[in-house]
């Protein structure tokens, strides 16, 4: 892979318009390598003697450009293999992309894969790659990047957000950008494990439509945390989760981005929503690496700005400490008496051009609480001479503390292109948007550790038998699920099934997948009325089962196979209103007690479990242990199993009880 992306000879196949570009390309941004183009007829192409067919090079280049049709396309990536090439980009589409439409589209892209052998290929169906680092590129169009010394790395299946995002002019510098296209042989993963091979690259951009190997992904996570190159992940589209029908709340909840939300968690990979957060967070990584912890500071000039900020960041992760008391007297010193303090601070301009006292009181808004401080400045665009002391005042502040520092524009427009540069060559990252800068350090500071264990890979049998409520709970609680006494009859044996026990009893149909809907769940009968209530439901038989009636919290606890992704796990609020109130979190298995605790700590219900409003607390360990015991059952059977669901969990100031349960499995 390294012979590709860092190549010293290239050779361009074909003779077309997008092969001459290449060619120029490559000469344009500084390429000093050899370049061969390869054409049957043409003398020349591009300005370089051509080779009437790969087998004619002077050697086995580095890197090839394959610009011929699909058909040719196969032959050629055989060739080039043959001779022992380090890799090629296929730009020819019309391989699996084109499925739809060509019966013979999926068949062309094996038969390319089998072509290319050993030898690496990105696509078909992209553009290439730039290596800004060391001049050269395999790429057919323009693009906005510049030679750098270092720089952070950005690989996407479309070549189109390629380009585009190579025209940023956001003081980010582009050290790679690799479009793989269909990726028939080379993954985004694979790629992203040969770029950390890469010293000089300080942060990678994923923009991701589909994960393919899971285990791939897991590797590339493990190892960019062993070497400190965080990583970004746009993902977009919905996932392939192959539901065959809804049956459970969890299936429902469980959507086609939660398992992709919880893949990316595990793996320590920041997320973000939109391409100008994409590039900010990459900028925020490139020139501070992550931060600790979710705290900020803001200070600006504007009363305005400063509630506008802390309006933007409700919803998000992030906190504004109070000052702390040394703060306040570095502030007060720097300011004089007659501004409030506070954080977010408003600084008003009685300092405004005096920029050490500036930096004094910019400084001042670091601290240990504080993960990042932003300075809010807005350049205006007809003559920002006056602003020049809020650039000193920062790149002083942050030299002076050490911390990380942000100039933000509220707009993104407002952050002049050679400020922006100027801040970034001294460290104080510059952010275009107020918006976008909340958005990067909100997903920086989420970066964590990948998780050690690797994801249950699902078994793919279909899942068609739904085990009877009964017999559900009897196979959880066989692997330590808390069950209430309970019975399967019909209403005509029931006198010789009944224990002495004195109730109330739970009364529910057999046979129904939303039983409360049906109205075929009873709750609070007494003994001498089990049996009228049981003909009334209607059912041929009935489960009773004695009803847990010291309820603290009703909890949904369920697990869904997710083909692209593994078993997702759903903690959330439980019982009737549990699609209404939507109160959930996800986690891939298998997880640890200490997951299963924080995760129950981010849900909103959360308070009910410690005591709310002079109730008792929940048994929260009793909790946690039945999430482990759904798990174990899950893992035992990860072959069949699909989805397994307890709702409600009633948890108890002593106990956690499956009063309700569902498994569907193959």
């Amino acid at each position: 892979m390294q012979r590709l992306l860092r190549p010293k000879s290239i050779a361009v196949i074909g003779g077309g318009a997008w092969c001459v570009s290449v060619i120029e390309q490559a000469e344009r941004f500084g390429f000093d390598g050899a370049i061969w183009p390869v054409h049957p007829t043409k003398a020349m192409v591009g300005g370089h003697g051509a080779f009437p067919s790969v087998a004619d090079l002077p050697d086995a280049p580095d890197a090839a450009f394959v610009g011929v049709n699909r058909a040719a396309t196969i032959g050629v990536v055989e060739d080039l293999s043959r001779i022992g090439t380090g890799g090629a980009v296929c730009f020819a589409s019309g391989f699996s992309e084109a499925g739809a439409e060509d019966t013979d589209a999926a068949s062309l892209q094996d038969q390319l894969v089998a072509a290319a052998g050993d030898m690496p290929i990105l696509g078909p169906n992209c553009y290439g790659f730039i290596n800004a680092l060391d001049q050269a590129l395999l790429w057919p169009d323009q693009h906005g990047c510049a030679p750098v010394d270092r720089g952070v790395a950005i690989l996407t299946q479309s070549s189109n957000i390629a380009i585009n995002l190579t025209m940023q002019q956001r003081a980010l510098p582009i050290a790679y950008v690799i479009t793989c296209g269909n990726m028939a042989q080379t993954s985004q993963a694979e790629l992203a494990l040969a770029l950390l091979d890469d010293p000089r690259v300080t942060a990678i951009g994923l923009h991701v439509e589909g994960f393919g190997s899971l285990r791939g992904w897991e590797a590339l996570a493990a190892l960019a945390h062993e070497r400190g190159v965080p990583l970004v992940a746009l993902k977009v589209g919905a996932s392939d989760r192959a539901r065959q029908a809804t049956i459970s709340h969890t299936a429902s909840l469980a959507g086609s981005d939660s398992g992709a939300q919880a893949f990316l968690n595990r793996l320590g990979i920041a997320r973000v929503a939109n391409l100008p957060d994409f590039l900010e967070t990459l900028k925020l990584l490139h020139l501070n690496g992550p931060i600790s912890g979710n705290g900020i500071a803001s200070i600006s000039c504007s009363g305005g700005e400063a509630s506008l900020i802390a309006d933007m960041a409700v919803g998000t992760g992030l906190t504004f400490p109070s000052l702390s008391h040394g703060q306040r007297a570095s502030l007060r010193d720097a300011l004089g008496p007659m501004v409030s303090l506070a954080n977010p601070l408003d600084y008003h301009t009685y300092i405004w051009r005096d920029a050490p006292r500036m930096a004094q009181a910019w400084a001042a808004m670091t601290g240990e609480e504080i993960g990042m401080t932003l300075s809010i400045v807005d350049y205006p665009a007809t003559d920002a001479t006056d602003w020049t002391c809020t650039v000193d005042a920062a790149i002083a502040a942050k030299a002076m503390t050490g911390a990380p520092f942000g100039v933000v524009a509220t707009l993104p427009e407002l952050m002049p292109p050679e400020t922006a540069e100027h801040l970034a060559a001294n460290g104080v990252v510059p952010f275009h948007g107020l918006r976008e800068a909340l958005a990067a350090v909100d997903a920086v500071q989420s970066i964590e550790p990948p998780h050690k264990d690797p994801i249950c890979l699902p078994g793919t049998a279909s899942a068609d038998t739904v085990l009877l409520e009964a017999e559900a709970k009897a196979a959880l609680a066989a692997y330590g699920i808390d069950v209430p006494w309970n019975v399967a009859t019909a209403p005509e044996n029931m006198a010789d099934t009944l224990p002495s026990l004195s109730g109330p009893f739970a009364v529910k149909g057999i046979g129904i997948a939303h039983k409360t809907e049906a109205n075929a769940v009873r709750l609070n009968v007494a003994r001498e009325d089990i049996l009228s209530t049981a003909k009334d439901i209607g059912t041929p038989t009935v489960l009773i089962e004695e009803m847990v009636t010291d309820d603290v919290a009703e909890m949904l606890i369920g697990v869904v196979r997710d083909p692209a992704h593994g078993f997702v796990l759903t903690i959330g609020a439980g019982g009737v209103l549990t699609e209404l109130v939507q109160d959930t979190v996800h986690l891939l298995l298998p997880v640890r007690a200490t997951d299963v605790q924080a995760a129950l700590y981010r849900l909103r219900c959360s308070a009910l479990l410690d005591g709310y409003r002079g109730k008792p607390a929940a048994n929260v360990a009793a909790v946690i242990d039945a999430v482990l015991a759904i798990q174990n059952y899950v893992l035992a059977h990860s072959d069949t199993v699909s989805e397994v669901e307890v709702n409600p969990l009633i948890c108890t100031p002593t106990r956690a009880v499956a009063v309700d349960a569902l498994i569907r499995k193959a």
